[in-house]
């Protein structure tokens, strides 16, 4: 099996707000208990390995060793990390809602969290991209712009590094599969009803859905799907409100390009996370990549006894070049090119793969876009500098609502059942009803 989901879960840690929604809703159980891997990047070069630490303090007493000149800047990314220890998205309830057990944002938390605050204005206005070139080392500038697509801000990139360096962004055993099983028995248990291969195709207001079987009546509708999909086919004619017009016109879409490597090895002795650089660009979906992140699940049971699954992503916008080459028939063919290529660049770090690989697997962003129906295959938003994100409203009337990765901030799990929760208490609040918050 191949991890093409969650890499690693904001709002893992106890000790984050957000953990009560992973618990609320049976994502998290006592089935698949958190790690947190450390070093959670490993830089492979050719004087050996450069580790990235979770502390702020034993980062940067190991790579200011390493890389005396960016002493500077290695100083100044371990104090961003401190004022963002207690930076965290907020989970609590809505004016006017009836709750069973009353949460909210709270005056400590907010006093906690001001060193970040007034950080935020300038990391906002610098791209992650930006922030990892600082750093006058070429091997520093291949580790830190390898985390995420250089296109967000950098605020983003601190959130993410400092939730790894304060105990959160870990890891559940069994992956997103086991996630998503643990969410649906939990919903089940509750009495809920799952249809699988039901594809709805509108939405009536305050009446139901209208699904390829036929319509299925409902007092209320949450729209969990892409909101960029939504606008333009779910409600009869394209909505034609503001922020619709502003999603369509100023949405910028994350991408990849994902390939799943099955070996007959057991690869336990390697790092879980390694960023190779290349001594020549790499070529794939109309993009050049200068390093390689690789992903190692020798040791999370996803393959057989004695194998392992590796994995690697290839972010950046290539949904164009893979939809031309559908168009023309070359598809097939060019993903079995870019996989071949990338297994003798594999080869060359890791030379005791070769002859070891049973299956490989690719999904461009048109697999994503076929299985999960998100606009131009995207699995969340590009959050640039000096730009507000484009969402939709949580709440379009009584009786329809939004969740999901385009109505808060950029994305990605957290923001998808973070959202859901809000938009269930939406609901609850508008028809009068207690919402039950959960242990």
């Amino acid at each position: 099996m191949f991890e093409g989901g969650v890499h690693w879960l904001t709002g893992s840690s106890p000790e984050r707000p957000l953990y009560r929604v992973w618990k609320e809703s049976g994502a998290l159980k006592e089935n698949n208990p958190i790690y947190n891997k450390d070093p959670y990047f490993v830089l492979e070069t050719s004087h050996g390995e450069v580790p990235l630490y979770r502390d702020p303090d034993k980062m940067y007493e190991t790579l200011v060793v390493l890389y005396p000149k960016d002493r500077c800047n290695l100083r100044r990314l371990r104090r961003h990390l401190k004022w963002f220890k207690h930076f965290h998205t907020p989970v609590g309830g809505l004016r006017g809602l009836r709750e069973s057990r009353p949460s909210g944002f709270n005056l400590v938390e907010f006093l906690r969290m001001t060193p970040a605050l007034l950080l935020t204005p300038f990391l906002w206005a610098e791209s992650a991209g930006h922030y990892a070139g600082r750093f006058r080392s070429r091997e520093l500038r291949t580790l830190f712009g390898g985390i995420m697509n250089p296109q967000h801000n950098a605020l983003s990139f601190i959130v993410t590094l400092s939730s790894f360096a304060y105990g959160d962004s870990g890891y559940p055993t069994g992956g997103s599969l086991l996630m998503a099983r643990n969410m649906s028995d939990t919903l089940l248990s509750l009495g809920g009803e799952i249809r699988y291969r039901c594809e709805v195709t509108g939405v009536r207001s305050g009446k139901g859905v209208e699904t390829k079987d036929g319509f299925i009546p409902a007092d209320a509708v949450i729209v969990s799907t892409d909101a960029r999909i939504a606008i333009d086919s779910f409600f009869g004619k394209p909505l034609d409100l503001k922020w619709a017009r502003r999603m369509r016109e100023k949405l910028h879409t994350a991408q990849c390009m994902f390939v799943g490597i099955g070996a007959k090895e057991d690869f336990s002795n390697l790092p879980k996370s390694m960023v190779f650089e290349l001594p020549s660009a790499f070529e794939a979906g109309g993009l050049s990549f200068d390093s390689i992140t690789l992903h190692n699940y020798a040791r999370d049971g996803y393959a057989p006894q004695g194998c392992t699954t590796l994995t690697v992503l290839l972010l950046g916008n290539s949904y164009r070049y893979w939809k031309n080459a559908k168009e023309d028939g070359s598809y097939r063919e060019k993903k079995a090119d870019v996989v071949s290529r990338l297994l003798e660049i594999l080869y060359d770090f890791i030379p005791s793969l070769r002859g070891k690989v049973e299956v490989t697997d690719m999904a461009t962003p048109l697999t994503v876009e076929r299985y999960c129906g998100t606009h131009e295959g995207s699995y969340m938003a590009v959050w640039r500098p000096c730009t507000m994100p484009v969402t939709a409203p949580i709440r379009l009337r009584k009786g329809v609502y939004f969740c999901g990765q385009r109505t808060s901030l950029s994305g990605g799990l957290p923001i998808a059942a973070s959202t859901g929760r809000k938009a269930a208490q939406h609901l609850c609040r508008d028809f009068g009803v207690t919402f039950v918050n959960g242990d």
